[in-house]
């Protein structure tokens, strides 16, 4: 049985690989580690590079270790790795043109590749290939050598001809010479001074190569043939292929990667192996005397069709999350701009699932080749875990609301029912967000309801259980609708196309609909006048309603009581420089989340996600892709897990978890807990937090002596205390007690915490 396990330092044969500020202990990734792209073997492991990071395979122990820009790495979206086991150092290569070089000293982000001077297109980078401390990178406009030792680039040559660039598909260095296979030949040049004058460059043979690779020997392919030899002369492997997906160059093989076979040959270019492996392949490699093969949606595949992988979603793309129960929902669809467009990944993917310990993706999604899945949002039924239901917002038939659950005998979902929510055409009523409410029955919302001959607004759909049915309305705002939040038996719900925001009270008869009434909201109200829609809303402990528009955020007070009384919204002011402002004017909210201790989280568009106090007034915390292991500054969607703390961020590129301190807050204590402690200064200088506290603390810290040293009153679960005294100077090495009550003296708990100077 394989062994997984996460590390913040990974071990390179005796060296070390160290996490860097953008990472630490309370993050990790939930992402995939199916496509893999890259294998290399050091020593009896394997290490593969996937799209979000690398995992490490032990072939005797089974152990895998993975590595991402949770605990270490700086980007997502890999697109070349390599590996030098001779000095323990790999070269990682990103979409963006970055590289991560990761070394026995730790891991350096490299951002300054050299760039072609009226080069305008892509800079992912294309290939990477390793010999001794040098490495030569392939991009859309030529090479580069970069210097591993200096961790700096060298000398680049750019494949221009007038206007035109030429993409570097692959290249590689034997004898310090550079082949690089091009669409239109195998270009070779010594690595001397005239290296960047593509003149210079010598066309060895005419043709579409598209791979490259070396070591005692030098091969080359074009997309069916295989060539090997000196560097001067060359034979081909008397073997024609389908399809090459990879070659790779080891000091006794060559192992070439045809769809779904990986074929293995000596250096001298008879056959030694081959395995196929029924699903398509990106690389493969030998090692051990077995063939492993890095599949675009299984991991690494032995020969006996192992999979291989850390566990994680099926794919990266990511839209929504629903959690319950420790158990996760996954949403993979989108739509343009909010708007009515539908904006499916090409890929067809459904929703995945994770169980409390492995993830799942039903073979409903993989299997169907006749319907379009544009799933945005998915939830389960909260009475049966197992039963979901999900929208799909397509433009093609099969548009409408899915019914599905979940077989554990089989560890697969099967279909049950679909519901049709079309009457006209798939244009209209196209579900969008789905709900359960405290009597749990189903909610959801409609955008485009009615038809082009009655004309268009927002609606909801009501799932009648008894008649397993779903009934429609029309509601009268707007035309496009986000997802529902369900609160005290009102639907409250963004209307992302018109500055409005809907509250629909049901009346608590949700079936019938003769009795609801709904609440518009608009700039009368004080949405943002420059606003063109609402995007986001979640309720707080207080009853306020916190509603996000593409132009800012607005808080509805008593927000259940006062709707029905043409209220008034408001801003959150804070004071920037002594100068009063409006948090987020003119940004677009894309979510808003509420933990247990009356926080606020809230995305913004192209700018990260702020934690935020009670009232907003003070950002506690800002995570960005600059900052953080979150992986692009969009992020669809946040939740709190409150029984852990645990903060879920969604991205188009991947999910990844924060590990929060407010958890699971009420009027008494929780599990308290000090970190650090000890707190030692010359390994931490940061502040020590207390977590698992009451919604309201009163702290008294004092010292061995019984002398008051700090006192302070916590609101929402946790303090972070700076070590100062009461006169604002660090305190004295010593064993200090926290003494806390809660807000009516009920409650009472005690910590220690241990300060070495």
């Amino acid at each position: 049985m394989k062994k997984i396990i996460l590390f913040s330092i990974i071990m390179f044969s005796g060296g070390a690989v160290f996490g860097q500020m953008i990472s630490s202990k309370k993050w990790s990734d939930l992402f995939s580690y199916n496509n893999v792209l890259a294998i290399k073997e050091d020593n009896g492991r394997l290490m593969a590079a996937t799209e979000n990071g690398i995992f490490y395979y032990d072939l005797g122990s089974g152990e895998i270790t993975k590595l991402s820009k949770a605990n270490g790495l700086h980007e997502v979206k890999i697109s070349a790795f390599d590996y030098n086991p001779q000095t323990k150092t790999g070269l990682i290569g990103y979409k963006n043109g970055s590289l991560d070089v990761i070394a026995p000293d730790g891991i350096t982000y490299v951002v300054d590749i050299p760039i072609a001077t009226g080069f305008n297109g892509d800079k992912n980078i294309n290939h990477i290939s390793i010999t001794g401390d040098r490495a030569v990178i392939s991009v859309d406009y030529g090479v580069s050598i970069f210097d591993l030792k200096k961790k700096e680039f060298a000398q680049s040559a750019f494949f221009v001809n007038g206007s035109i660039f030429e993409a570097a598909n692959e290249a590689t260095i034997k004898d310090d010479r550079v082949y690089a296979a091009t669409a239109t030949g195998l270009r070779t040049h010594n690595i001397d001074i005239t290296f960047p004058v593509y003149s210079t460059w010598t066309n060895l043979s005419a043709g579409n190569f598209v791979h490259a690779d070396s070591e005692t020997t030098v091969v080359y392919a074009t997309p069916n043939t295989v060539y090997y030899g000196t560097g001067t002369s060359f034979s081909q492997i008397p073997q024609t292929f389908t399809n090459i997906n990879d070659v790779v160059v080891t000091e006794q093989h060559i192992t070439i990667t045809d769809t779904e076979r990986i074929y293995v040959f000596n250096t001298g270019g008879a056959p030694v192996n081959s395995a196929g492996f029924g699903e398509p392949c990106n690389t493969g490699t030998f090692a051990g005397g077995q063939v492993f093969a890095g599949t675009q949606l299984s991991g690494i595949r032995d020969v006996a069709k192992n999979m291989i992988k850390p566990d994680g979603p099926y794919k990266n793309r990511a839209y929504k999350i629903k959690l319950a129960n420790d158990q996760v929902w996954v949403s993979t669809g989108a739509r343009e701009s909010r708007y009515n467009t539908a904006s499916p990944d090409p890929n067809n993917l459904g929703f995945y699932y994770y169980t409390g310990t492995e993830w799942v993706y039903a073979s409903y999604f993989k299997d169907n080749t006749t319907t379009i899945f544009n799933v945005l949002d998915v939830v389960p039924n909260p009475t049966d875990l197992n039963e979901v239901f999900f929208t799909n917002f397509t433009l093609t038939n099969g548009q409408g609301i899915y019914k599905m659950k979940y077989d554990t005998a089989i560890k697969d979902f099967t279909f049950q029912k679909y519901y049709n929510t079309s009457t006209d055409s798939p244009l209209y009523n196209r579900p969008v967000g789905l709900a359960f409410d405290g009597n749990n029955v189903l909610f959801g919302t409609l955008s485009l309801f009615g038809s082009g001959a009655t004309g268009v607004s927002t609606g909801i759909v009501v799932y009648d259980k008894t008649a397993d049915v779903m009934k429609m309305k029309g509601l009268p705002v707007g035309t496009a609708v986000q997802k529902p939040v369900i609160y005290e038996g009102m639907l409250w719900i963004p209307i992302p196309r018109t500055n409005e925001f809907a509250v629909h009270d049901y009346k608590n008869s949700p079936l019938n609909f003769s009795d609801d009434v709904t609440y518009v909201l608009s700039a009368q109200n004080g949405l943002p006048s420059n606003s063109v829609g609402t995007t986001a809303v979640a309720i707080d402990n207080n009853d306020d309603a916190w509603i996000g528009t593409d132009s800012g955020l607005r808080i509805l007070p008593s927000a259940s009581t006062e709707i029905g009384n043409s209220p008034q919204l408001e801003p959150v002011i804070i004071e920037q420089n002594g100068i009063p402002e409006e948090l987020f004017r003119d940004s677009a909210i894309l979510q808003v989340e509420v933990d247990s201790g009356n926080f606020k989280w809230v995305s913004v568009d192209g700018g990260g996600a702020y934690f935020l106090s009670a009232n907003g007034e003070q950002t506690l915390k800002h995570f960005t892709r600059e900052n953080s292991p979150i992986p692009t500054n969009s992020i669809t969607d946040i939740k709190v897990d409150n029984k852990t703390g645990k903060v879920y961020f969604v991205t188009f590129d991947g999910i990844v978890v924060y590990q929060g301190d407010v958890v699971d807050v009420t009027s008494n204590f929780g599990n308290v807990l000090v970190y650090p402690n000890p707190v030692v200064y010359s390994n931490f200088k940061g502040s020590v937090t207390i977590r698992g506290l009451a919604e309201r603390t009163n702290i008294r810290i004092v010292d061995a002596s019984g002398n008051l040293v700090h006192q302070a009153v916590s609101r929402g679960g946790f303090y972070e205390w700076n070590l100062n005294n009461q006169r604002g100077k660090r305190v004295a090495s010593g064993v200090y007690f926290v003494l806390m009550t809660n807000a009516d003296g009920t409650d009472k708990a005690t910590a220690k915490i241990a300060v070495v100077n």
